[in-house]
């Protein structure tokens, strides 16, 4: 038992100094922290609740939309939605204008939100429509789920 401890001791600093020597004195230098993407982070949670704000109701649905490097997520058209995102440089508010669509005044608020990162920077956003008919009309797939 002990002789194999030994061997696998051995094994291990001779690999050590055998790949330090290969990378060019990596264990000389400490090197300088490479990020792990070339893409700046850009993931986010929206939600969609009824009510005259976030914190005055529970969200009803909720889904997770990534951006980078590749559309992703829960969002059910996750590709359209970064595309959209990136057209406006991640400004919801002009994402969430009316089209021209017409609607009751019945009002019966559907608040929705983005939390998270877009393109590296800290984002939170809400807006609350007057009813799911002026959500529904807005120019945008972002919050269509």
């Amino acid at each position: 038992m002990r002789n194999t401890a030994r061997w696998a001791a051995t094994l291990g600093l001779t690999a050590t100094a055998v790949c330090g020597t290969l990378t060019g004195s990596a264990l000389a230098a400490p090197t300088a922290a490479h990020p792990a993407s070339l893409y700046a982070p850009s993931a986010l949670v929206l939600t969609v609740g009824h009510g005259n704000s976030a914190a005055a109701s529970a969200p009803e649905r909720a889904v997770t939309l990534s951006c980078a490097p590749g559309a992703s997520g829960t969002h059910p058209a996750a590709p359209t939605a970064c595309a959209e995102l990136r057209s406006t440089g991640g400004d919801f508010a002009a994402l969430t204008t009316p089209g021209d669509v017409m609607c009751t005044k019945e009002y019966s608020p559907v608040t929705v939100t983005a939390e998270g990162v877009w393109q590296g920077k800290r984002v939170s956003y809400e807006h609350t429509f007057s009813n799911a008919c002026v959500k529904n009309a807005s120019v945008s797939s972002v919050f269509a789920f």
